[in-house]
């Protein structure tokens, strides 16, 4: 199903010859533990729409990127620059409405099992303060092309495996990010429902979302084909890789 009305940009200017990335990091270091083995001199910057794939060992600094990323940490050193804004001259007020326009999937995120799938995937709408009648629709869409169109009512303890990551992923996206963030999504998960997972994410990026997918995994990498961003002893690599077939 087509998921262009609920996932892209709230932008309305239009398209542009080279749109500005959405993230920028320049230069940037994180103390990881041993600091010898956090990220350090990362230079990367993600256009509007990408999808990109973070690798490296674990332990290696993937979590500590993507924190940065949904503002949820500030570099010991370097520049970032999110929506355009330097992390630095955010007020709290501020970072708090750019995370808002950030969805994130982790494999551990907790549901409230005592509220239904869908007052779980609309969450996010319903403590940015919008009402119910708002998102809804925006909501009832989103499971229904997780494939969760069916199960509205039921309760997340009743799902599979492959369906609350699908729930995650709906979660995520309830509140219509510009930037999603994927933390192994794929753990623990048979292989039909890791497929499943990494076509949602890669809809996401054809419909206009900027997608990171962060993994351990180096043949699911490869297999997405989608430009790598390795990290190896704390250095960063841009690897470019073509999209395969079923990302298309």
């Amino acid at each position: 199903m087509s998921i262009t009305n609920v996932v892209t940009s709230p932008d309305e200017a239009g398209p542009r010859a080279h749109p500005a990335p959405v993230a920028r990091f320049e230069n940037v270091s994180v103390s990881v533990g041993d600091e010898a083995k956090g990220p350090r001199g990362v230079s990367f910057a993600l256009a509007p729409g990408s999808f990109h794939t973070l690798t490296g060992a674990p332990g290696g600094g993937k979590s500590a990127i993507l924190r940065l990323l949904s503002l949820g940490a500030r570099p010991a050193r370097g520049r970032i620059q999110i929506f355009g804004r330097d992390v630095f001259s955010l007020s709290r007020a501020e970072s708090a409405a750019m995370r808002q326009r950030i969805g994130q999937v982790f494999p551990q995120m907790p549901f409230l099992d005592h509220l239904s799938v869908f007052d779980n995937a609309g969450l996010v709408p319903r403590l940015a303060g919008r009402k119910v009648d708002d998102y809804a629709g925006d909501v009832c869409e989103v499971l229904r092309w997780v494939g969760l169109g069916r199960r509205l009512h039921d309760r997340p303890s009743g799902l599979s495996a492959g369906e609350r990551r699908s729930l995650t992923i709906a979660r995520a996206v309830a509140n219509r990010p510009e930037i999603v963030l994927a933390d192994e999504p794929t753990a623990d998960l048979d292989p039909l429902s890791a497929r499943r997972v990494l076509r949602l994410l890669a809809e996401l990026a054809i419909a206009g979302t900027t997608v990171v997918l962060a993994t351990s995994d180096d043949d699911l990498a490869g297999r997405c084909g989608a430009p790598i961003l390795h990290l190896h002893e704390g250095r960063m690599t841009l690897l470019e890789g073509p999209m395969p077939g079923f990302l298309a």
